[in-house]
């Protein structure tokens, strides 16, 4: 019988930025991963206090209005949003 391919392989360990503020940081690291049903969740904590943790669905990960993959200093976000060609690079 064929294993599915796990969603997320990457899941932990991995670095993002939040668009907005979140719990009053930008800048988190995914720390662990549960599965439910069909359901991917990545608990994340805030890299500048680690008491700052909560667990949101892996698929607004996908969402590159809510979340950059790594660390971005705002001014590398800016220059993201202003793109010419409207791209997300």
């Amino acid at each position: 019988m064929m294993q599915k391919k796990q969603k997320f392989p990457h899941l932990v360990g991995s670095k993002w930025t939040s668009q907005q503020t979140t719990w009053g940081w930008r800048h988190f690291q995914v720390v662990n991963r549960k599965n439910e049903g069909r359901w991917v969740f990545a608990e994340m904590i805030a890299a500048c206090d680690p008491a700052v943790r909560f667990w949101l669905n892996a698929q607004q990960l996908k969402d590159r209005t809510l979340w950059q993959a790594g660390w971005q200093s705002l001014q590398e976000q800016e220059e993201r949003q202003i793109d010419p060609e409207g791209y997300q690079v």
